[in-house]
């Protein structure tokens, strides 16, 4: 139930805020780094939060898995391991009355995997920043910018809510290897999502669709050109109350087709993923996370397992 500002004391308002904040914001799940950019599971990416507040994040991510590639590639059979650490900005908005948020991600990575190149066996070794993110996003319906004092009466039912991410190509990039941390070209993620509380439980979906530059450095001097990525999540959310709760995630992606050198290739994208996140607040201002996911089935693309850790500081 929402605690009514008036009959409410200064101290024990505050206290109840911290509470909801604690555990439940966690950057709305900006920690979600993994290989492969699509395939990230994300609960509670609209959630509203009290306009004007800042987090601070440090995360660590490792994922384990196989990489399946298309057919034309010389790639074949690789396993990759790689470790991140990240540092994340977020804060929250007032964007003509409804709430938002501003999220930026710098992530480095260390990365080493084997596979068969052209059959012959090769490994790779490498460590270097991952390509920064910045997102901006906005809850249309739902939530409104409410400032903290405010905030405490808050109760969601429906939200409705919209995103804009854009990945820079500033990361580790060697145009004479197959493998590397960054990209060498930008992609652009619109989304939309939806969340819906009922008592407890709080059920979202999103849809998104990412946008990819040409990468005119790839490998052999060619170009390498990728078709749009859809992206559907879904999350079922249950709140174990002052600012506990825990999630059951998946993720399905379809398309990417891709074009090297002018050559394209009729394989695409079809992955499905399924996750869990439980977060815990640690004191009033800070909170942890804790999440995993697995691929269920996947095409082509990388197939990977994935286990993180964040640590989130508000004020």
């Amino acid at each position: 139930m929402p605690i009514a500002i008036p009959t409410v004391k200064r101290t024990d308002l505050c206290a109840a805020v911290q509470r909801r904040l604690a555990a439940g914001v966690l950057a709305a799940g900006v920690l979600a780094v993994a290989p492969a950019r699509a395939g990230e599971i994300e609960p509670r990416a609209y959630l509203n939060i009290p306009a004007g507040t800042n987090f601070l994040i440090a995360g660590y991510v490792y994922s384990e898995g196989g990489l399946s590639t298309d057919p034309a590639s010389p790639i074949k059979d690789a396993k990759l391991k790689i470790s991140t650490g990240l540092f994340a900005y977020v804060r929250s908005l007032n964007l003509w009355g409804k709430s938002g948020k501003i999220d930026v991600i710098a992530p480095y990575s260390d990365l080493s995997g084997t596979a068969l190149v052209n059959g012959n066996p090769a490994e790779r070794n490498v460590s270097g920043l991952n390509d920064p993110r910045i997102r901006l996003s906005v809850n249309v319906i739902g939530a409104p910018a409410l400032p903290m004092k405010e905030f405490v009466s808050y109760k969601q039912d429906l939200i409705v809510g919209a995103s804009l991410q854009v990945s820079a190509p500033l990361g580790q990039y060697d145009p004479d290897r197959l493998v590397n941390i960054g990209t060498n070209r930008w992609y652009f993620k619109p989304e939309i999502g939806v969340s819906k509380a009922l008592g407890a439980f709080t059920v979202e979906l999103s849809t998104a669709v990412y946008l990819y530059t040409t990468n005119d450095d790839y490998f052999g001097g060619k170009t390498y050109q990728q078709d749009p990525v859809s992206s559907t999540q879904a999350h079922l959310i249950y709140s174990f109350g002052r600012g506990i709760w825990a999630a059951v995630d998946g993720t399905y992606d379809y398309g990417g087709r891709t074009t090297i050198g002018g050559e394209s290739d009729d394989k695409v994208m079809s992955n499905s993923r399924a996750g869990v996140t439980l977060a815990l607040p640690v004191t009033r201002q800070s909170s942890i996370k804790i999440y995993g996911s697995t691929g269920t089935s996947t095409r082509t693309g990388t197939n990977f397992d994935l286990i993180g850790i964040g640590w989130q500081y508000r004020w």
